[in-house]
């Protein structure tokens, strides 16, 4: 069965497919569609997760292999495969076409996917694995259909957006949802729920904001405290509000937080940061996990800093975003 990106949750709520596929380009409808799959699994008694990624050398009998072993503690699982390539190869294709035919019971498959051209999506793995569940391929949102995205989320957000602010929002981010989340984020951090009108939302969002919130998280991580400095000044400067920049490093420290403490339980570093997508971020996150220790005591200084902004502590928050980039880096 193939279905659109939006279709996806009315079908989870109906049934539970045995094979999804998700391929596409587009970040932000990938990681929510897989998140959308991954919750009705676990709402249906899929307590168990194994994460592998078709990387070259990988060896595809570790598919067969995992459908085909059981935990003590969980009878139904999740294999989340990343095929980020998109080509899994002559024996990679067989395969899968060998899975399609007979998916193993108590076993939930889903495969992620890059965007596929015309070729791959008439291969006949993909073919066989579309035939025994559900290909999602995901599009880019643009034009109208952009517009009525961001209006829904601004509205999930406990916005109510005057008429001109959607397409407005639209037109800033360019398509890109990612960003356009970001924006979001903001508004529902910095105003109140309610009314949203165009001279409120244009005062909080960032038009091509020359230091990246984002970016200066990865200068963080990658431990380049001068860059970091720079950054955030050029942040300030450009008016973005202190609350933004902490909660761009917040959610950082706590995937850190979550994976050192992983790490700490005996997990192999490689099994820690397959679970990581994109897989691009693995090489930024290793590299900060094996210069840090003390994630914990870097979010106690985030609270310390939330306490700051809201006026319940004295100090000024630009000095200690400052401190806290320096200690991350």
């Amino acid at each position: 069965m193939r279905l659109r990106a939006d279709q996806l949750a009315a079908a989870l709520a109906k049934r539970l497919a045995p094979v999804y596929v998700l391929s596409g380009d587009e970040p932000l409808q990938l990681q929510e569609s897989g998140d959308v799959i991954r919750a009705a699994a676990r709402a249906a008694g899929f307590a168990q997760r194994e994460v592998l990624t078709a990387e070259p050398g990988f060896a595809w009998t570790q598919l067969l292999a995992a459908s085909q072993s059981r935990s003590l503690f969980a009878d139904k699982k999740v294999l989340d495969l990343r095929v980020p390539q998109g080509k899994p190869g002559k024996e990679g294709g067989q395969i899968l076409q060998t899975y399609a035919a007979a998916p193993p019971p108590d076993t939930l498959l889903l495969v992620t996917l890059p965007k596929l051209e015309r070729a791959q999506q008439q291969a006949k793995w993909l073919q066989q694995l579309a035939q025994a569940g559900v290909w999602v391929p995901i599009w880019p949102i643009e034009g109208p259909a952009l517009v009525r995205w961001v209006t829904q989320r601004l509205q999930q957000a406990g916005l109510q957006p005057a008429p001109e602010v959607a397409p407005w929002l639209a037109a800033q981010v360019e398509g890109n949802l990612l960003a356009a989340r970001q924006e979001i984020d903001k508004l529902r951090l910095l105003l109140p729920p309610g009314p949203l009108r165009l001279p409120e939302a244009s005062a909080v969002v960032s038009e091509q904001a020359r230091f990246h919130v984002f970016g200066l998280a990865e200068a963080a991580l990658r431990g380049d405290p001068a860059r970091c400095w720079k950054m955030l000044a050029g942040l300030q400067q450009e008016g973005i509000a202190a609350p933004v920049v902490l909660w761009a490093l917040h959610r950082e420290l706590s995937l850190l937080a979550e994976l050192a403490a992983k790490l700490s339980q005996g997990s192999q570093p490689e099994a820690v940061l397959a679970k990581i997508w994109p897989q691009q971020r693995r090489p930024v996150l290793q590299q900060a996990l094996r210069r840090q220790r003390d994630w914990l005591a870097l979010l106690g200084l985030c609270h310390t800093i939330d306490a700051v902004v809201k006026g319940a502590e004295p100090g000024d928050p630009w000095l200690l975003l400052e401190q806290l980039c320096a200690r991350i880096a």
